[in-house]
């Protein structure tokens, strides 16, 4: 046997639309998504205990790599983390550009509901896609997941952040739209997470240019300095 077929379980509800301004590890915004299971797996008997369990393991599929269909294996990568010019071996790294284009996210369970006639998994710390396929559902078993004083490479400290200031017409934007109903506090205190991490390919310095993102149903324009993040637009 030389490949292998796995059923989809699931597909991830994300506030990240694209994949510009996704965090590059799980955990390190706690934005709040959920998977909205596929037949015959949304059976609320399949989830029967899992409240015991605080997080759980979300094994899914890259699905939205430019080079999906790639015949040829790819050795060597180069991590964002190493500034995107360092190649490294594919397997040191957890590149979307692999063999099996499968990734492993660890996450925080909040629920699982019924809503209508779908069963929905909440979770905090997601960094998928939108419409990320879901492969499976693990729980996190602390005394053998957790490996207090484990080595991880060019990876052992958590990306440093910035301040996220608003220029003056953004923060008028951003009230008016709180004012309105049409965003919430708390999809605000997530952008900002996401934007104190600096999304910018590591290449990239420019002071004076702008970046866009889209969040959840916002388009955000911003500019990234030495010393902080200032959101200059927020558009709904």
């Amino acid at each position: 046997m030389t490949d292998l077929t796995l059923p989809i379980i699931g597909i991830m509800k994300s506030p990240y639309k694209e994949k510009f301004g996704i965090p590059r590890q799980p955990n390190l915004v706690q934005v709040e998504s959920y998977i909205d299971m596929l037949e015959p797996y949304n059976d609320l008997l399949a989830f029967e205990g899992i409240e015991a369990f605080s997080h759980l393991w979300l094994l899914w599929q890259f699905h939205d790599n430019k080079n999906q269909q790639q015949t040829k294996f790819r050795a060597q990568v180069r991590p964002p983390r190493l500034g995107g010019n360092q190649k490294i071996g594919v397997f040191a790294t957890r590149s979307m550009y692999r063999p099996a284009p499968i990734g492993l996210s660890v996450v925080k369970l909040k629920e699982v509901r019924k809503v209508g006639k779908s069963i929905r998994v909440y979770v905090n710390g997601s960094d998928l896609l939108d419409g990320t396929p879901i492969v499976d559902i693990k729980p996190y078993i602390q005394y053998s997941d957790s490996v207090i004083d484990a080595q991880s490479g060019y990876a052992q400290d958590e990306p440093s952040r910035k301040p996220v200031i608003w220029s003056k017409d953004a923060e008028q934007q951003k009230k008016l739209l709180l004012e309105k109903g049409k965003i919430s506090a708390q999809l605000l205190e997530e952008l900002e997470a996401v934007l104190s991490l600096d999304p910018r390919p590591a290449y990239q310095d420019d002071e004076n240019r702008v970046y866009g993102m889209k969040f959840a149903d916002l388009d955000v324009k911003f500019k990234v300095t030495l010393a902080d993040i200032v959101v200059d637009q927020l558009i709904f």
